[in-house]
């Protein structure tokens, strides 16, 4: 299903329910799929990436994990350069849909993803690559894929809200989940680049990464708490809005478990870097700040579950928004990974496993319906809908 607008009505259709690709003319040609490639696609690389990063961090049989994790990391990386390549091709052959994007009222918060589809896939080659590559390669990769995460991250959570801010004024029942994935990315910097700290020279190399790292922290975390009020204020008043958007209140996970992650892993990285008592601070840190927003990321899980059954008895059609079903769960399991080692509680490991059971299982669910989707093509058309759909509209 697609979506113009949050308030657009949307037909029941779903893109593998359309008509066979032989009846698409929109898509005679291969390169014509290419047209309407949004930045959404990147989702199902972070996707993808999490399964792999979120197996070896269980805090039981993680490393009985680690050759699927590493086979999962592999795709990941193979899926992230086909898209990169089919990116730059959409932006050669269809330049002016390709700026269509950043301004459209969905599709432009989806700038986010790319960001973090680098930072994702440059975790897995830090730890997992090793395995393939060799220590010193993999970490190089790793780094450069931290550095242009983390640039083009900064670039979206800034360009990304002012394009909001001096554009039409969003109507009141605007905001949903995506309204988060501009600001996330540097949330997964900081979280990303505490594996990077320990492979940096002793002294101001690593306290100067270190410090970066809690800076991009403070960034996400605050726009995020300024954004959270806003979904809430527009789910109590307006409602879910339309079926396609509902996946997307599972991104608010993504902040929530991602920021526990990240201080549990710069803590780790703390001592020897920071001085005293500051290092000592960073740990006792994880379980002050992690506790309770692991509380509440449960809770908006129990919250959102409960708004996607009750959505899918009304009818819930296939997009790329499923994608947000994966991410921040792995998310939550990583931060419940973190907590259990940290605290050594049972049930911090139990949440951790459950939520990876889930985690795997929505991961084949939807990366069958993308692939099953693809092959029919519809998932490349523009949005269907009451009127015609602008150029360089996309598809959730």
């Amino acid at each position: 299903m697609a979506v113009d607008s949050p308030t657009r009505p949307l037909t029941p259709t779903a893109p593998e329910d359309r008509p066979p690709r032989r009846l698409l003319p929109e898509l005679d040609r291969p390169a014509d799929a290419l047209r309407n490639l949004g930045p959404n696609w990147f989702a199902a690389v972070m996707g993808t990436g999490i399964v792999g990063n979120a197996a070896i961090a269980l805090p039981v049989g993680g490393q009985a994990l680690r050759p699927a994790a590493t086979v999962v990391w592999a795709l990941a990386c193979l899926l992230l350069l086909a898209l990169l390549g089919a990116w730059t091709a959409h932006a050669v052959r269809h330049p002016e849909r390709a700026r269509a994007l950043a301004g459209h009222p969905v599709m432009g918060h989806f700038w986010g993803a790319p960001a973090m589809a680098l930072l994702t896939v440059g975790a897995g080659t830090v730890a997992l690559g090793a395995d393939v590559l060799g220590t010193a390669v993999a970490v190089r990769a790793g780094a450069v894929l931290w550095a242009a995460g983390t640039a083009l991250g900064l670039l979206t959570c800034v360009a990304v809200p002012y394009r909001t801010m001096t554009g039409s004024p969003a109507p009141a029942d605007a905001a949903f989940g995506g309204w988060l994935m501009p600001v996330v990315p540097p949330m997964v910097s900081a979280a990303t680049g505490a594996a990077l700290v320990p492979h940096l020279p002793a002294g101001q190399p690593r306290l100067t990464l270190l410090l970066v790292c809690g800076a991009l922290f403070g960034v996400s975390l605050f726009s995020s708490l300024i954004l959270l009020p806003q979904l809430w204020s527009r789910l109590v008043h307006h409602g879910t809005g339309p079926a396609a958007l509902v996946p997307t209140l599972w991104m608010v996970l993504g902040p929530l478990g991602q920021s526990v992650t990240a201080v549990h892993l710069l803590a780790d990285a703390a001592p020897g870097v920071l001085p005293q008592p500051y290092a000592a601070a960073a740990r006792a840190a994880v379980p002050l700040y992690g506790v309770p927003v692991w509380g509440f990321a449960l809770m908006w899980l129990a919250l959102a579950a409960a708004l996607t059954v009750r959505q899918a008895r009304l009818g819930l059609p296939f997009s790329l928004a499923w994608w947000g079903f994966t991410f921040p769960v792995g998310t939550c399991v990583t931060a419940s990974a973190g907590l259990a080692q940290r605290l050594g509680s049972d049930l911090f490991t139990g949440t951790a496993l459950a939520l990876y059971a889930f985690l795997v299982l929505a991961w084949l669910t939807v990366s069958a319906r993308t692939a099953r989707a693809a092959l029919r093509g519809g998932i490349f058309l523009p949005p269907p809908g009451p009127a015609p759909a602008p150029e360089g509209t996309p598809r959730l």
